[in-house]
C-alpha cells in the first residue's frame, strides 16, 4: 500500500467522522426541537383554555386575574383568535404594524393552519372559534442552528484544510529545491575532476574511442547537473522548434534502449515554436519516455504526435504498456507514487513541477486502459 492510498483512507475516515457527528447533531437537535414544539403546544392549549373562560359568560365565577395572567404570560409564540370561519379576531405576538392589515393576518392564518393542527374552542352551546399559532422564533432559530453550526465547522475545516495544504506545499518546495541544489553541488566537484583528468590523458597523448565516450558520459553529466541547479530558480525561455527538442530527446533515449522497442516521432507539416528551456523539457520527455519503457517491461511502441493549437502546443506520447487504472491518473504525478520494485517516485513529479511551474503547462494522463497503455 502506498502513501496515497493510506491518504486516501485517512480521509474518507475522517469525511465518515464528521458525517457521523453531523448526524448526532442533528439527531439531538431535533428532538430538543420536538421537546420544545410540544411544550409550545401545551402553553397555546392553555392559553386558549384561558381564553374560552374570559369569553363564555358561563365562566364568570372563575379567577379572572390568573387567566389574564395566563394570556399576558405568552410573549413568544405568535397567536391568532378567529371565529368558526377562520376570520381573525385579534392577534398576539406578530408585527404589531402589519397585524392592522386584513391582507397580512388572512396570510397568516393559512400558513398556521398549515404549519399545527387550529385548537378548537367553544363558547356556550353554539359558538364555535379557533386558536391558530405558528413556532415563536426561538424554535425556529432552533431548529436551523444546526445546519448553520455544521456549516460554520465546514468552513472552518476547509480553511485550516487550504492553510495546511500551502504550509505543507511550500515545505514540500523547500525539500525539492534544496534537494536539487544539493545534488548539482555534490555532482559538481567530481565532475570537475573528471575533466581535468580527461584533459591530462589527452595531454598525455591518448586519443581513442575511449576517451570520447569518457567526454561523452561528462557532458551529460554536467547536463544532469545543470539541470538540478535550474530547480528552485526561474529559468529563462527561448523560442525553439519542437521538432528538433523532441527529436534530440527520443534519440537519446532510443540509443539507450532495448531494439524491441520501436520509437515513432511524427513530424508536423509545419514547424512549430514554443518557449522553453531546453535542458529541462528535455528531462521531462525522457522521463516519460523511461516510464513509458517500464510501462512495457522493455518491449513494445512509444509514438510522440505534436500538434499546434496556435496558443497551445500539444505533445502526445502513448505506449503499448500495461497502462493504469482512472484512479491513478492523478496519483502517478505525487511523489512517492511507483509500481516499481525499485525507485523512488520522483520522475513524474518532477516532471509535472517543471511543465507546470516553469512552462505555465499541463501535463496528465490523456487516456488509458489496463493492458492497452497510456497516452499522456
Amino acid at each position: 500500500m502506498n502513501i496515497y492510498t493510506q491518504k486516501q483512507r485517512w480521509k474518507l475516515l475522517l469525511l465518515i467522522a464528521a458525517l457521523l457527528i453531523g448526524a448526532a447533531s442533528l439527531w439531538y437537535t431535533n428532538r430538543l426541537v420536538h421537546r420544545l414544539a410540544d411544550e409550545e403546544r401545551k402553553k397555546i392549549l392553555l392559553w386558549a383554555e384561558a381564553t374560552r373562560k374570559l369569553a363564555d359568560v358561563s365562566e364568570l365565577n372563575s379567577d379572572i386575574n390568573f387567566l389574564s395572567t395566563v394570556i399576558s404570560n405568552n410573549t413568544t409564540i405568535p397567536v391568532i383568535w378567529a371565529d368558526d370561519k377562520f376570520v381573525p379576531i385579534s392577534s398576539r405576538n406578530l408585527d404589531s404594524l402589519s397585524s392592522l392589515n386584513k391582507d397580512y393576518l388572512k396570510q397568516q392564518v393559512i400558513e398556521m393552519r398549515a404549519q399545527h393542527e387550529p385548537i378548537e374552542i367553544k363558547i356556550g352551546d353554539n359558538l364555535k372559534q379557533y386558536i391558530l399559532y405558528r413556532d415563536s422564533e426561538i424554535l425556529v432559530r432552533l431548529r436551523y442552528y444546526p445546519y448553520f453550526q455544521l456549516a460554520v465547522i465546514a468552513l472552518f475545516l476547509f480553511v485550516s484544510y487550504l492553510a495546511f495544504s500551502s504550509s505543507r506545499k511550500a515545505e514540500q518546495n523547500q525539500v525539492w529545491v534544496g534537494m536539487a541544489k544539493e545534488t548539482a553541488h555534490q555532482l559538481g566537484t567530481p565532475l570537475s575532476s573528471l575533466v581535468a583528468w580527461l584533459e591530462f590523458l589527452r595531454m598525455k597523448g591518448m586519443q581513442s574511442d575511449y576517451t570520447n565516450e569518457i567526454e561523452k558520459d561528462i557532458q551529460r553529466l554536467q547536463t544532469i547537473t545543470e539541470r538540478f541547479s535550474k530547480i528552485g530558480s526561474a529559468p529563462s525561455l527561448t523560442k525553439v522548434n519542437m521538432y528538433e527538442v523532441l527529436d534530440h530527446s527520443v534519440h537519446y533515449i532510443r540509443t539507450r534502449s532495448s531494439d524491441k522497442v520501436e520509437f515513432v516521432l511524427n513530424q508536423p507539416t509545419t514547424e512549430v515554436f514554443a518557449p522553453l528551456n531546453v535542458p529541462l523539457f528535455e528531462w521531462v520527455i525522457e522521463n516519460i519516455l523511461k516510464n513509458a519503457i517500464d510501462a512495457m517491461s522493455g518491449v513494445g511502441k512509444i509514438t510522440v504526435n505534436i500538434t499546434n493549437q496556435h496558443q497551445f502546443v500539444y505533445i502526445d506520447i502513448s505506449d503499448t504498456g500495461k497502462g493504469v487504472s482512472k484512479a491513478s491518473y492523478k496519483t502517478i504525478f505525487k511523489p512517492g507514487y511507483t509500481t516499481k520494485n525499485r525507485g523512488w517516485g520522483l520522475g513524474l513529479s518532477l516532471s509535472k513541477r517543471i511543465i507546470e511551474e516553469y512552462h505555465d503547462g499541463q501535463i496528465f494522463v490523456k487516456s488509458s486502459e489496463i493492458g492497452k497503455g497510456d497516452d499522456v
